[in-house]
C-alpha cells in the first residue's frame, strides 16, 4: 500500500482487506487512507477515516495531510481543530498545508498557536515550514525572530536549518543577516553557497556574485544556472554566453531556466545566429522543448526579426499560454507588423486565451504606433472589467498610447487613476506634455516626481531643447551634475547639441571634456552633438577634427560635415565629404542631397548643383522633396537665372510652399528684380505667410531700387495684416557669460564704453574710403545689434581671439559691408554667424564672397 499509486490496484487492496477480515485494524486502515491519499482518492480516504472504530493521532495527520494536498484546506483545519490530541506532526501538517495552498500568512499564525499552546515542542521540518513562509511574505521583522527560535532550540548547528535561514534572509531583502549566517558556517553545503551567489548579486555587485562562485569548492548544475542566470537579468550578455559554454564543457547539464537565460542574452544581444545554434542543440538533446523554453525561442527570434522562426516555434508548442502569445505579439509590434499583431491578439482572445497585464500592455503600445485610439480604448474598457487598469504596467502603456494619440486629456485621467505610479509613469506625463509643446505643464509634472532617474532627467532635457529653451536646457543639466546624477551618452548628446543652438561654446567644451572623462567621449551621438556644435559655433576646422576622430561615422555624421561645411559657404568641401562617402561605398539620403545642394547654392555651384540634383533621381531614386527644390530655386536666383528658377517652380510636381517663394524673393532682392518679387510676395500672402522677413526683404528692394512708393506700400499693407518685424538680436560670449544685444541697445552696463568704441572704429572704416552707407535712407541711422556685439568683442576679448557673434536675423548688406571692413582695419578675424549661414571676415574680404 505505501508504494501503490494506481487506482484499480488501490481498490483491489481494499477489497483484500476486508475479505480477510483486517479491515478493522487500525494500523491497516492508517495505511489504506495514505495509499487513497497518493492516489488522489481523497472521499475514499475520507470514508476509511470516518469508519474506523479506534482513530489515532496518526490517523488525523494522515487525512490532513491528504485533505491539504487535495487544496481542501479547510476540511483540513476543521479536522485538525476536532483532534482530541495533536503531535508535532499535526502542527507541521496543518502549517504545510495552509503554506502549499497559498496561505503562507494563515502558516505563520498557526505557528503562534502552536507555541502559545506550549504543547508541543517545534521540530527542524516546523521552522523550515515557517522560515519559507516567512520568505514567501517578506517579513523582514520577523525573520530575527524566527532566527532567534531556531538558535534557541539548537537548529542552528544543522547545516539544512543554517540553509533555511540564509534562504529566508535573502527573500526577505535582509541580505547583511544572511551574509553574517554564511560567513559562521565552517562548511557550507551547496544550497547555502548558491544562496549566497543570488545574494551577493543583489546586496553587492556582479563582481562579487562572481567571485563567490569562483570561490565554491564545489558546484552543481543550480549553481552555474544561478550564475548564469544573474549575468543574464543584468544584460551581461556576452559573459553569459560564455558562461554558458564554461558550463557545458565541465560536463553540467542545463535546465529550462540555463536555456531561457542563455536565449535571452542572445535577444539583447540581437544574435539570431547563437539563438539558432543553441535551439539546435536543444532539439538533438532534450527530449521535447517545453513550455518555458519554447517562450524563450518565440521571445529570442521576436526581438531580432525573425518572425518566420518565432511563429514556426510557436506553432510547434503542443501548448501555449499567454506568454507566448504575448512574446509573438509582441515581436510583430516591435518590428512593424501592428495589423498582423492585432489579428493574433484577436485569436488569442478566441481559443480562449486569458490575457495577462503583460498581454495588454504590449496590444496597448501596438495601438501606441498606430495610433489607434479607437482599439486603445476596447482594450481600457477591457483592462478595466479585469482590474489591470491599476497595474503600473499596463496604466503606463495607456497613457502613452493616449499622449501620442493626441489626447491629452484621457491621459491624465488614465494617469490620475494609477494608485502606484513608478518612474516610467511620471516620465510619460513629462512627454505626453512635450509632445503638444507645453513646456511648463511638462517641467510641473518632472518637479511632482518623487523619484528622478536619468531617463526622465533626459526627457525633461530634451523637451526644453526640442522647444527651443536651449538656455532652461542647459540650466537642467547643471541641476543636474549638482544632484550627483550620473549622465549617459543621451544627455551628453543633448546638452551638447543645446550649446550648438545657443552658441555657448565655452560650455559646450566643457560638457565634452566631463563625455570624454565618463568614457562616453567616443559615442558616436555625442561625437555628431560635438561636431555640429563646433559648426554651429562657426568653429569648422574642429568640427572636422572630431569627424576624422570617429571610428565609426553613421549617416548623421556626413550629413552633419556636409551641413557644417555648407553653413560655412565651402561648397567645394561638402563637394569632397559628400564623393568620399560615395566611394565607401554609403548611399546617401534625402537629407544629404539637401546638404550638398545648400553647399553648391552657398558657393554660387551652379553646374554642380544640377549635376547633384540629377543624380538625386537618376543615380539613387530619391525624389526631390520641398527642401531640394528650394535649394535649387536659391542655387539659380543667386546665380541671376530667375525666370529658370520661377519655371521650376512652376513645374514642380510639388505645391511650392513659402520657403520655395522666400528662396525666389531673396534672389530677386539680390538682382533688384522688383516685378518677381511681388510675385512672390503675393504667394507668400496667399499662403498665410506671417514671418516679416518676406516684407523686409521687398520693402528693402524697393529702397535699394529708390522707390519710396513701393516700401511705403510695403509697410502700410504690414500694418493693415498685422504683421510685426521679429526683433533683431545678437549675442556675444565673453567671460563665460552670453551677452545679447538689440538694435540701438541702452541696458548693458558698459553701453556707453560700447558705443563710444563703435564710433571710433567706424570712423577707422570710413578713412578707408571703402565704405558707402547703404542703411535704408527713409529713416534715421540706427545700430544693428551685430555692430554693438561686434564693437563688445572689440572692447573686452584680447587681440589675439576671433570674434564669434550670432544673430537670430539675417545681416543686411550695411552690416556684411561694414564687418568686412572692420576686420581690415582691426586685423581681427569675425565670425559672424546669421539666420542662413556663417560669415568668416578676415582681412577685409568675407567667406561667402558676398554671396549670401
Amino acid at each position: 500500500m505505501k508504494q501503490c499509486r494506481s487506482i484499480p490496484v488501490a481498490r483491489k487492496l481494499h477489497a483484500q482487506l476486508i475479505n480477510l477480515g483486517l479491515i478493522s485494524s487500525t494500523f491497516l486502515q492508517n495505511h489504506l487512507m495514505h495509499m487513497y491519499s497518493n492516489c488522489g482518492l481523497i472521499d475514499d480516504a475520507t470514508r476509511v477515516f470516518r469508519f474506523m472504530e479506534f482513530s489515532n493521532v496518526f490517523s488525523h495527520n494522515t487525512l490532513i495531510n491528504g485533505l491539504a494536498d487535495s487544496g481542501r484546506i479547510k476540511e483540513a483545519r476543521k479536522l485538525f481543530d476536532e483532534m482530541p490530541e495533536r503531535d508535532v506532526v499535526s502542527w507541521n501538517s496543518i502549517m504545510s498545508g495552509y503554506f502549499h495552498n497559498g496561505r503562507p500568512d494563515d502558516t505563520l499564525k498557526v505557528f503562534a498557536e502552536m507555541i502559545t499552546s506550549g504543547s508541543c515542542v517545534p521540530d527542524q521540518f516546523c521552522f523550515s515550514c515557517v522560515m519559507k513562509a516567512c520568505a514567501s511574505l517578506g517579513y523582514v521583522k520577523l525573520a530575527p525572530q524566527v532566527h532567534g527560535f531556531v538558535e534557541k532550540f539548537y537548529f542552528g548547528r544543522d547545516n539544512s536549518a543554517d540553509s533555511s535561514i540564509i534562504d529566508m534572509y535573502i527573500k526577505c531583502g535582509d541580505l547583511g543577516s544572511a551574509e553574517k549566517v554564511f560567513l559562521r558556517i565552517q562548511d557550507p553545503n551547496l544550497f547555502c553557497w548558491n544562496s549566497m551567489v543570488y545574494g551577493y548579486s543583489k546586496l553587492y555587485c556582479i563582481e562579487r556574485a562572481m567571485n563567490l562562485f569562483n570561490l565554491m569548492p564545489k558546484r552543481d548544475s543550480v549553481s552555474w544556472s544561478t550564475m548564469i542566470s544573474i549575468l543574464s537579468q543584468n544584460k551581461n550578455s556576452l559573459e553569459t554566453l560564455n558562461m554558458f559554454i564554461d558550463m557545458w564543457g565541465q560536463g553540467f547539464r542545463p535546465n529550462s531556466m540555463t536555456y531561457a537565460s542563455v536565449l535571452s542574452a542572445c535577444a539583447n544581444l540581437y544574435d539570431v545566429n547563437w539563438g539558432a545554434h543553441l535551439h539546435a542543440r536543444i532539439v538533438r538533446m532534450e527530449h521535447n522543448i517545453d513550455l518555458y523554453v519554447g517562450c524563450s525561442l518565440i521571445d529570442m527570434y521576436g526581438k531580432c526579426g525573425y518572425l518566420r522562426a518565432a511563429r514556426q516555434v510557436f506553432d510547434t508548442l503542443t501548448e501555449k499560454n499567454v506568454v507566448a502569445w504575448t512574446s509573438l505579439i509582441g515581436g510583430l509590434a516591435q518590428f512593424g507588423h501592428q495589423e498582423e499583431a492585432v489579428a493574433l491578439f484577436k485569436q488569442m482572445r478566441e481559443v480562449p486565451v486569458s490575457c495577462d497585464k503583460f498581454t495588454l500592455a504590449t496590444v496597448i503600445g501596438v495601438c501606441s504606433s498606430s495610433k489607434d485610439i479607437s482599439l486603445g480604448r476596447q482594450l481600457h474598457g477591457d483592462a478595466t472589467k479585469i482590474g489591470a487598469d491599476i497595474c503600473v504596467t499596463v496604466g503606463n502603456a495607456l497613457v502613452t498610447m493616449y499622449a501620442r494619440c493626441g489626447d491629452i486629456g484621457s491621459a491624465s485621467h488614465a494617469f490620475d487613476m494609477m494608485p502606484v505610479k513608478d518612474i516610467i509613469s511620471w516620465t510619460a506625463m513629462v512627454s505626453a506634455f512635450s509632445q503638444i509643446g507645453k513646456v511648463e505643464k511638462a517641467r510641473e509634472y518632472f518637479n511632482k516626481m518623487p523619484d528622478r532617474n536619468v531617463v526622465t532627467w533626459n526627457s525633461m532635457l530634451a523637451t526644453y531643447i526640442q522647444h527651443g529653451y536651449f538656455e532652461d536646457g542647459l540650466n537642467l543639466y547643471n541641476v543636474m551634475r549638482q544632484k550627483g546624477v550620473k549622465p549617459d551618452w543621451i544627455t551628453f548628446a543633448s546638452a551638447i547639441s543645446a550649446c550648438g543652438y545657443s552658441a555657448v561654446l565655452k560650455l559646450g567644451n566643457q560638457i565634452i571634456a566631463v563625455a570624454k572623462k565618463s568614457g562616453f567621449g567616443i559615442d558616436v551621438s555625442v561625437k555628431n552633438s560635438s561636431l555640429t556644435m563646433y559648426s554651429r559655433c562657426g568653429r569648422i576646422e574642429e568640427a572636422r577634427k572630431v569627424f576624422d576622430s570617429m571610428i565609426v561615422r553613421d549617416m548623421v555624421s556626413w550629413n552633419s560635415m556636409m551641413t557644417g561645411y555648407a553653413h560655412s559657404g565651402q561648397g567645394r568641401k561638402v563637394i569632397d565629404i559628400f564623393e568620399s562617402m560615395l566611394k565607401m561605398g554609403i548611399t546617401p539620403d534625402p537629407i544629404s542631397y539637401v546638404s550638398i545642394l545648400s553647399g553648391c547654392s552657398h558657393s554660387g555651384l551652379l553646374l554642380e548643383g544640377k549635376y547633384y540634383f540629377n543624380m538625386m533621381t537618376k543615380n539613387h531614386g530619391i525624389s526631390p522633396t520641398i527642401e531640394h527644390f528650394a535649394c535649387m530655386v536659391d542655387l539659380l536666383g543667386r546665380a541671376g537665372l530667375l525666370e529658370e528658377a520661377h519655371n521650376l517652380i512652376i513645374d514642380m510636381p510639388l505645391e511650392p510652399n513659402a520657403a520655395i517663394w522666400g528662396a525666389l524673393l531673396g534672389a530677386c532682392r539680390i538682382h533688384g528684380n522688383s516685378e518677381l518679387a511681388e510675385i512672390a510676395l503675393k504667394k507668400l500672402m496667399e499662403l498665410d505667410a506671417e514671418d516679416s522677413g518676406s516684407y523686409i526683404l521687398l520693402s528693402n528692394i524697393y529702397s535699394e531700387a529708390g522707390q519710396l512708393k513701393g516700401v511705403l506700400d510695403v509697410r502700410r499693407l504690414m500694418r493693415e495684416k498685422g504683421v510685426k518685424k521679429n526683433p533683431g538680436c545678437s549675442w556675444i560670449e565673453v567671460d563665460n557669460r552670453v551677452h545679447v544685444f538689440t538694435v540701438d541697445d541702452t541696458s548693458h552696463p558698459q553701453i556707453k564704453e560700447i558705443y563710444i568704441k563703435l564710433e571710433e572704429i567706424i570712423k577707422k572704416v570710413k578713412d578707408t574710403g571703402k565704405y558707402t552707407n547703404e542703411i535704408d535712407h527713409t529713416r534715421p541711422m540706427t545700430y544693428h545689434s551685430e555692430k554693438i556685439a561686434v564693437a563688445y568683442g572689440l572692447l573686452t576679448l584680447p587681440c589675439w581671439m576671433p570674434i564669434h557673434v550670432m544673430k537670430n536675423l539675417r545681416i543686411c548688406r550695411d552690416c556684411h559691408l561694414l564687418m568686412k571692413l572692420i576686420s581690415l582695419v582691426t586685423s581681427r578675424e569675425l565670425i559672424v554667424r546669421d539666420a542662413n549661414r556663417f560669415h568668416h571676415f578676415k582681412d577685409g574680404t568675407c567667406s561667402c564672397k558676398d554671396y549670401w
